[in-house]
């Protein structure tokens, strides 16, 4: 076995999609966690904060939300049900559906939140801030993978995929924390009464029903109910998506429900739902340059700052290179551990999720939230800056291992390493 291999040539081609459309919605959501921190730190500040706290929606229904936590609440549910649909695909029918490929990205998602958490702890004892702890632990791959083409870095396929699947159990991950950890009351019978339409929609999706008329007032419902019950709503976008069947009815190969459903929403989540919710969560005041000198000298900021950069290089890469000694794996022969390095230091991006746990954890536009902003921002931009450094040093070795994989001599369609792979397993 060797750790980061390509795969195969089918889920390296949907990755490659997959990373493509990502790619897009990462480049949104920066141009608009910036033009909201411009603003939030610009004379006409005040009309940006008044906008976040703009309150809508029926009172009378409990959902009189300002904007800010519309997005938070509501469209990140979006942007769950996608990572849930990814989830299940990967795990039901996807590379990953072999316990030995599995179990890298398992164990270096675990040890990447762990290690994290452990830094953000270290530095917080004996305060009242230990519970921001899960705030430092989230990979967001949509900022990852912008910053790589921002870069003009070739990551070969095998540790695209590797991005991309840590980052997706990582949202597993993160979305459990949440639902466990920052549930503050929990209103059993709207939990309960939850289910009902959650299980209308998965019988709907079970028989290939999925008209939009249909799954969508049944996923709102779900939504508002499990808004009531006191469990973050967002939950409900990986419950629906747990309910989408993978394969396909007839039994044949191509794409099944799931992935169909996958490729309609992503956009709506790339594209709309998290820049949106990143321009109304980034904007923080930092105060200047005095401000920000402050900021460096709180426990909450060095906290996530020390757990991005230390916390996450350490439990990725520690945990892979432990992997490799208890199981005797090698690396592809093509790679070094300073790729995996600079991989681990990528991961360290955290925002999207960051961003929402830092709210959850110490209320919206609380002091301890900006400073938690702060570190989310700085730490997503140093861990940025390393990875940056290594990947970019090593971009002549992934150009040279991109064209290889991208030759096709026959012109069949499938490039030859991935026949050679194949004949080679067989």
């Amino acid at each position: 076995m060797r750790l980061f291999a390509r795969g195969s040539w089918l889920e390296s081609s949907r990755t490659a999609e997959i990373l493509r459309a990502e790619t897009t919605g990462g480049v949104l959501l920066i141009v608009a966690a910036v033009i909201a921190l411009i603003w939030a730190n610009s004379p006409w500040h005040d009309s940006y904060f008044e906008l976040r706290e703009l309150t809508v929606g029926p009172a009378a229904l409990h959902l009189g939300l300002t904007l800010g936590a519309w997005t938070a609440d509501g469209l990140l549910a979006i942007f769950f049900f996608v990572a849930g649909l990814e989830l299940k695909r990967e795990f039901v029918a996807g590379d990953l559906r072999d316990p030995r490929r599995a179990a890298l990205p398992v164990v270096a998602a675990l040890c990447g939140m762990l290690a994290p958490a452990l830094v953000f702890v270290a530095w917080n004892l004996g305060t009242d801030n230990l519970v921001g702890w899960a705030i430092p632990t989230a990979t967001d791959i949509a900022f990852a993978l912008a910053i790589l083409a921002v870069i003009s870095t070739h990551l070969p396929t095998g540790l695209r995929t590797f991005l991309l699947t840590l980052a997706v159990v990582d949202d597993l991950l993160a979305i459990t924390i949440i639902a466990v950890f920052y549930t503050d009351h929990l209103n059993l019978p709207y939990l309960l009464l939850a289910m009902i339409p959650i299980a209308a929609f998965g019988g709907l999706v079970q028989h290939r029903i999925h008209h939009v008329w249909l799954l969508l007032p049944l996923a709102a419902v779900a939504w508002m109910l499990v808004h009531e019950s006191g469990v973050h709503a967002t939950v409900v976008g990986v419950l629906l998506a747990f309910t989408v069947p993978v394969r396909r009815s007839d039994g044949h190969t191509g794409r099944g429900l799931a992935e169909h459903l996958e490729h309609l929403v992503r956009p709506v989540s790339a594209g709309v739902a998290v820049p949106l919710f990143a321009f109304f969560a980034a904007g923080v005041y930092v105060g200047g340059l005095r401000g920000l000198q402050r900021s460096l000298t709180d426990p909450i900021a060095l906290g996530i700052i020390g757990g991005l950069v230390l916390g996450k290089t350490i439990g990725i890469l520690g945990s892979s290179w432990l992997l490799s000694k208890f199981t005797r794996a090698d690396l592809d022969e093509e790679l070094a551990w300073i790729d995996v390095a600079g991989m681990a230091m990528l991961a360290g991006i955290g925002f999207t999720v960051s961003l929402l746990i830092g709210d959850l954890a110490f209320g919206s536009g609380s002091t301890a939230d900006d400073q938690a902003k702060v570190g989310v921002l700085l730490g997503s931009l140093c861990a940025t800056a390393f990875a940056t450094i290594v990947l970019r040093a090593r971009n002549r070795v992934y150009r040279r291992i991109c064209l290889e994989e991208a030759r096709d001599s026959d012109a069949d369609g499938i490039p030859d390493v991935y026949e050679q792979d194949a004949e080679d397993s067989a």
